[in-house]
């Protein structure tokens, strides 16, 4: 076996990695290596590679090809002095496509001698990669090799001596989804001068050329099909997204991504030219996109921008479809037809999308700010969220400390997916970040976090990127640019960058609008919950795995649509504290409760089994809606509107609730304008996606009508033919038949193909039957399919428009479903009101923020002190464990007496320590002590071993005025099934301890006793009461 010389050559890049070459530099600086005269042996594994001889010319008839497999190869650049001769591997060689060993013929050989690494360029460039060279930069990669004066020269010798090889080469090179089906020799920068031996054969020594010996042998940018070079720009525009490319009838993503896509998707994923590569059907499209997504992932899909009749007739026929980025979605962006199939609910119970990730009930992105005042010494957190899929924006901006509890509680009610910092955002704001994504039990839960440059963030850039948005493209109902620029400076530094985020979403509509900013921490005046509260209170989420089962907000949920739902999690997280607003809720909710009305049960009939309209027609705002969720959208949301106007004389005449009363009247006038847009459509062309025949009345559609009648016109010469092709053919019956997506063939019996004429283009034909195409026919169906394809664009064209003109209604239609989901709140906690719920309540520490407990808990008792006030309900529990007893009792008692003295809250303080109770005395007309009552049944007893018995009680669970005598956690650990002799020793412990401090007791009173003595007899009196 030869042994192989490596040189300090260019290699080629591993497949593995993202697409290599892409960074250029000059063919000067790159270095070269020389083959000295000394045998120089390049080993090569498992390769083949097709030689023809009969040429008389010595030039092959058919392509070389070489495959190696699972090899990297390195590219070997020759500069070989005039007399210098090289002996060569053995590579395996066979004549025509056998794969046995074979050897080649004298005459060959003969041949091959007289070519050296320059002189065989033209035997290379016959042999190479079918698509031209591209060398407009003048500069080569790395990675490539460059191309001679002699063998341009050459290959134009070449092209004449076989005419029709170039067409041949640009025909193949658009073929196989635009892809060669082997590795050309060149890919693996291989000379044919190095190979001197074959069969077994000792070969002779191959002479080089002196007079090309000092131009280098580098690849070509053709080393890549054209479609790989489209893929590989397309991924340095977009480097941090996975690229699903449309080829044909399937997406396939190329290279790392697909490594990703084939792990995350569990699909096959296959070496295909260059690059990994893994593909999914086109009608699966919603499925993987949305499951990549859910990882974490921002995926973007490519599509093809031309139509293959319009492009056949343009000036670019013979070049690669041009495609683009068409979409990108992440967490948070999940709008668009990609994403948003239809299913209807049959398929939906029948479990038809069970494969399908559905939708978090919310889907926000949040993007927040860091500004630090120097002067104040203070940080300023400006946060801007915003649901692009419904349309919901709300900002706020607050001073925070060390600990981000302002920043946290925030997070937690909005409950983002995606999360938009800088690259420089603080470590204490990246831990609580990590933390609550950490959280979750579950990766999909996981929160999205997109690092953007940090100068975006500065005030300057986000400034000009508001004004550039405001001050462009004004819409009714946008807001104005004096009201944005009135802004705390930190919400500014949020909008701007998020204004340029959604842009690559083409999402930003919605932050045009009016209605939709509200302040976060003044909402409807609603009670403002911590983060330590929505997080003990278990309001949201429970503390065992993160997820909503066991929380609050999961036993008041018996909503029926999705967007009731979200409305719910709004109301839970941000009670009402207006009195009047807090009555007209629980009458309503008292009405449903009480009321046999038959409206109220047609009201919640109406509810069930709704889309989420919310969504749906947020969706249309965009533009990104398909026919299909159109018409469910607004078929749901006309349907809505007929029902309940029918149902107003009722509820009139029977609700008595004045907010029912105004939810349901107001309604039906707000759902009107979805009847008119709903009979401007064709129902099976709409459920189909057929937008050639979506609108039933083309009146309205001039451009639409006019291509029909193009179309039509066509049509009619093609049926007016069919006279000609029956005299020809002298049948008179004969009519036009369509195999295989061809329209329009005339079948012929093969017995009478005598009769067809000459010109007429046969286009199939089986064992009996032949299929042609007359000239004419030819002609026009290629125009007919040239003004079909027109047509779909036109269809296009106007279907956006139609979603325009729909998206105007946009508000109106946002309001109605508002008071749907009202309704929808209301009926659902009336059904809750019928039941009784507990929900477990406790603290625990952050190992993610590396806080203990302690620290955790004074954390937490730091922003109630700082935020309580006079109307305040503080509750406390158990402040002050953690530490040593002494800390621990003086923390506690000082932020006591502090509420009692100074806030002057109502306050719940839950303790087991007794020096508390006394503040009853201090302050008696604030302070009152109560415990939870018990029944004392086995007082603990010492056996006759020595051993105590704990005493048995029984919890009563009932508030019972004064404080507790003592402490029975014993009780407590026999309940837990701690081990008897554990239960015993701690029995004895306790009692040595609580002597101890019953002795010290005593003692301190005697002392205060003997202190107050001022004179004999009183001394004598305390001598004999302690003798």
């Amino acid at each position: 076996m030869p042994k192989s010389v490596k040189k300090p050559c260019t290699t080629q890049t591993s497949i593995s990695r993202y697409f290599g070459g892409l960074s250029s530099s000059s063919s000067s600086s790159r270095p070269q290596c020389g083959i000295k005269a000394n045998p120089a042996e390049h080993r090569l594994s498992r390769g083949k590679l097709k030689l023809s001889s009969g040429d008389e010319d010595g030039l092959p008839s058919k392509r070389t090809k070489l495959a190696v497999k699972g090899q990297q190869v390195e590219d070997v650049q020759c500069e070989p002095g005039p007399s210098q001769s090289v002996k060569e591997a053995k590579p395996t060689l066979s004549r025509g496509g056998g794969g046995g060993r074979g050897g080649l013929c004298s005459s060959t050989l003969e041949k091959l001698k007289g070519f050296s690494c320059m002189m065989a360029d033209p035997f290379l460039r016959a042999i190479e990669d079918e698509t031209k060279m591209d060398d407009r930069s003048g500069k080569s990669s790395n990675m490539r090799s460059s191309v001679s004066p002699s063998f341009v020269d050459s290959h134009q010798q070449i092209s004449k001596t076989l005419p029709g090889t170039e067409k041949k080469r640009d025909y193949e090179t658009q073929n196989h989804d635009e892809e060669d089906p082997e590795l050309a020799v060149t890919n693996l920068g291989f000379c044919l001068s190095k190979i001197t031996k074959s069969g077994g054969r000792e070969g002779g020594k191959v002479a080089e050329s002196p007079s090309d010996s000092s131009a280098p042998c580098r690849r070509s940018r053709s080393t890549y099909t054209p479609l790989e070079q489209q893929v590989m720009e397309l991924k340095q525009q977009h480097k941090d997204v996975l690229l699903a490319v449309e080829c044909g009838y399937k997406y396939r993503f190329f290279g790392e991504d697909a490594e990703i896509a084939a792990k995350e998707l569990n699909i096959t994923c296959h070496l295909d030219h260059n690059f990994m590569t893994c593909s999914i059907p086109t009608h699966r499209l919603f499925v993987h996109v949305r499951r990549l997504v859910s990882h974490g992932h921002k995926v973007g899909v490519v599509k093809q921008t031309e139509t293959s009749a319009l492009k056949a007739s343009g000036t670019n026929r013979n070049a690669l479809f041009s495609r683009q980025l068409s979409a990108l979605y992440t967490k948070s962006t999940l709008v668009g037809e990609d994403v948003n199939p239809v299913c209807r609910v049959a398929d939906v119970e029948e479990g038809g999308c069970a494969d399908v990730v559905s939708d978090p009930p919310d889907s926000f992105l949040l993007c927040i700010s860091e500004n630090w005042d120097k002067v104040k010494k203070q940080l300023s957190v400006g946060v801007v969220a915003v649901q692009p899929s419904t349309g919901d924006v709300f900002l706020d901006c607050f001073p925070d400390g060390p600990s981000r509890s302002e920043l946290e509680g925030r997070i937690l009610r909005i409950n983002p997916v995606e999360v938009l910092v800088p690259s420089d955002l603080s470590d204490q704001t990246s831990k609580l970040l990590l933390s609550i994504a950490n959280a979750s039990a579950q990766t999909d839960d996981r929160i999205r976090v997109e690092r953007r440059d940090s100068a975006e963030f500065e005030f300057t850039s986000a400034m000009n990127a508001v004004v550039k948005f405001y001050c462009h493209t004004p819409e009714k109902d946008s807001r104005s640019l004096s009201s944005v620029a009135s802004f705390d400076s930190p919400v500014i530094c949020c909008l701007g960058p998020l204004i340029q985020y959604l842009q690559e979403f083409n999402l930003e509509r919605v932050l045009r609008n009016e209605s939709s900013f509200r302040h976060l921490s003044s909402e409807s005046g609603g009670m403002k919950l911590s983060a330590a509260t929505l997080r003990n209170l278990e309001i949201l989420n429970n503390q065992t795995d993160g997820s909503v089962r066991g929380s609050l907000l999961w036993v008041l949920d018996h909503v029926r649509t999705p967007f009731g739902r979200r409305l719910l999690r709004k109301w839970v997280s941000q009670p009402l504290t207006e009195p009047q607003c807090i009555a007209e809720r629980q009458d309503a909710v008292q009405e449903m409760m009480e009321s046999d009305s038959i409206t109220l049960n047609s009201i919640r009939s109406l509810l069930s089994h709704l889309p989420d309209l919310e969504r749906g027609i947020c969706s249309i705002y965009h533009g990104k809606s398909s026919t299909q969720e159109f018409f469910l959208i607004c078929s749901s949301l006309s349907r809505l509107g007929l029902e309940l106007q029918a149902l107003l004389p009722a509820v009139q005449a029977q609700i008595r609730s004045s907010l029912l009363r105004s939810l349901l009247l107001d309604t039906p006038d707000l759902l009107a304008p979805a009847h008119g847009f709903l009979k401007v459509l064709n129902e099976k062309a709409a459920k189909s996606g057929n937008k050639t025949e979506l609108f039933s009345d083309l009146s309205g559609f001039p451009t639409l009508q006019e291509r029909m009648n193009q179309i039509q016109s066509v049509l009619a010469e093609i049926q007016a033919h069919r006279k000609e092709v029956r005299l020809v053919l002298k049948a008179p019956a004969l009519d036009y038949v369509s195999v295989s997506g061809q329209e329009f063939l005339i079948e012929v019996k093969n017995s009478l193909s005598t009769i067809v004429p000459p010109d007429w283009v046969k286009i199939s034909s089986t064992k009996t039957v032949s299929r042609y195409h007359s000239p004419l026919l030819v002609e026009r169906y290629k125009k007919l399919q040239q003004l079909r394809e027109q047509l779909l664009l036109d269809c296009q064209r106007e279907w956006t428009r139609f979603l325009d003109q729909f998206g105007e209604h946009y508000h109106t239609m946002k309001r109605a479903i508002s008071h749907l989901a009202t309704t929808d709140c209301l009926l659902s906690l009336a059904e809750v009101a019928k039941q009784g719920n507990y929900c477990r309540m406790g603290a625990s520490d952050n190992i993610f923020k590396g806080r203990s407990t302690f620290m955790e808990e004074l954390t937490e008792a730091s922003e109630i002190i700082s935020q309580a006030t006079e109307r305040s309900l503080v509750i406390l529990d158990e402040l002050g464990r953690g530490t040593s007893t002494h800390d621990g009792i003086a923390i506690a008692y000082a932020t006591l007496e502090y509420f009692i003295r100074d806030v002057k809250s109502f306050t719940l303080f839950v303790t087991h320590y007794p020096p508390l109770c006394e503040l009853e005395q201090v302050f008696p007309q604030h302070v009152s002590n109560f415990h939870m009552a018990f029944l004392l049944s086995e007082p603990d007893v010492t056996t006759d071993d020595g051993e105590v018995q704990p005493e048995f009680i029984t919890f009563l669970y009932q508030l019972t005025k004064g404080a507790a005598g003592r402490s029975y956690g014993l009780n407590v650990a026999r309940l837990a099934d701690v081990p008897d002799p554990i239960l015993h020793t701690a029995s004895r412990k306790a009692r040595e301890l609580e002597s101890l401090v019953n002795a010290r007791r005593k003692y301190k009173k005697l002392l205060s006793a003997l202190w107050s003595i001022c004179d004999k007899s009183s001394l004598k009196k305390w001598l004999q009461s302690n003798s």
